[in-house]
C-alpha cells in the first residue's frame, strides 16, 4: 500500500518532469519554421509524381523527370520549389574550404522553409555535394529536403536528422581540393533536366520530376485528371479481372 505521503511526492515529481518537457516541446513549435502557403504545393502534394511526370510530358511536350539513379537516400517523399547551386571542378587553391560549398551554403542559408535545395556537381557522382553539416542547416531552416547531381555523405546523420536527400550516388570524398561552387540560384541541369529556381519539384521512391513553374497550374490539372482516371480503373480490373478492358475503356495505363 502506498502511503498518501509517498503518493503525493510521486505526483510532485511527475509534475516537475511533465513542465519542462511541456515548455520546451511549446518552445520548438514557436521556433519552427513557417511554410509559406503555396496553393501549387499543395496541390502537388496531393497528387504523385508517376502522375505529374506523364502530366508534364504531355503538357510541355518534353520529360522533367530525372534520371533513373537519381534515387530517395534518406527521408521520405517531398514537393517543394527549387533553389539552386553550381559546383565545378577547381584547383586546390580555388578549391578551399571556404570556396568548395561557399554557395551551396549560402543558398541553404538564406533557403525558405518549404524549399528545396538542387545541388549539381559538374562532371562527377565521386565528390560529395553535401554532408551532415550542411544537412544540419537545412533541417534547421526547415528545407523541403535535397536533391543532389552528385554524391552525399554522412547518409547515417542524414538519416537520423529525417532530412530528405535525393543523390545519385554516395561517397566520403569531400569536395575540398577538388571542387568549388560559381553560382546560385541560376538555371542548373540535374540529372538530365533544366532546373530553375521556383521550379517545382515533386518527388517520391519512384524518382524526382521537374514542373516548369509557368506550366505548374496546367500540369497539376492533368495530373489530377490521371489520378481521377486511375481511381476508376482499379475497382472495375477489380470487378471484371481485366486489365485490357479497362485500358479500352479508360484509355490509360
Amino acid at each position: 500500500m502506498i502511503m498518501p505521503s509517498t503518493r503525493r511526492a510521486i505526483l510532485r515529481a511527475a509534475v516537475l518532469i511533465a513542465v519542462p518537457a511541456a515548455i520546451v516541446t511549446a518552445a520548438v513549435e514557436q521556433n519552427a519554421p513557417v511554410v509559406p502557403a503555396d496553393t501549387l504545393i499543395s496541390g502537388f502534394k496531393q497528387t504523385y509524381p508517376a502522375s505529374v511526370s506523364d502530366a508534364v510530358e504531355l503538357v510541355t511536350g518534353q520529360s522533367g523527370t530525372m534520371r533513373h539513379d537519381m534515387k530517395l537516400v534518406t527521408g521520405k517523399a517531398m514537393v517543394g520549389r527549387a533553389v539552386t547551386s553550381l559546383a565545378r571542378p577547381a584547383p586546390p587553391e580555388a578549391a578551399t574550404p571556404a570556396l568548395a560549398t561557399k554557395h551551396s551554403v549560402e543558398m541553404i542559408d538564406e533557403a525558405q522553409a518549404g524549399e528545396v535545395g538542387v545541388i549539381v556537381m559538374e562532371g562527377t557522382l565521386d565528390i560529395a555535394a553535401m554532408g551532415n553539416l550542411m544537412g544540419t542547416a537545412a533541417t534547421v531552416r526547415g528545407m523541403a529536403g535535397m536533391v543532389l547531381d552528385g554524391a552525399i555523405r554522412d547518409v547515417w546523420d542524414m538519416r537520423r536528422m529525417g532530412l530528405t536527400v535525393y543523390a545519385r550516388s554516395a561517397t566520403p570524398s569531400t569536395a575540398v581540393g577538388h571542387y568549388a561552387t560559381v553560382a546560385k540560384n541560376v538555371p542548373v541541369e540535374c540529372a538530365g533536366v533544366t532546373v530553375r529556381p521556383g521550379d517545382i519539384i515533386v518527388a517520391d521512391e519512384d524518382g524526382v520530376v521537374v514542373v516548369p513553374q509557368e506550366r505548374a497550374q496546367e500540369v497539376l490539372r492533368k495530373a489530377k485528371e490521371i489520378d481521377d482516371r486511375e481511381r476508376g480503373m482499379f475497382p472495375f480490373i477489380r470487378e471484371h479481372k481485366s486489365l485490357q478492358k479497362a485500358i479500352e475503356l479508360f484509355n490509360r495505363i
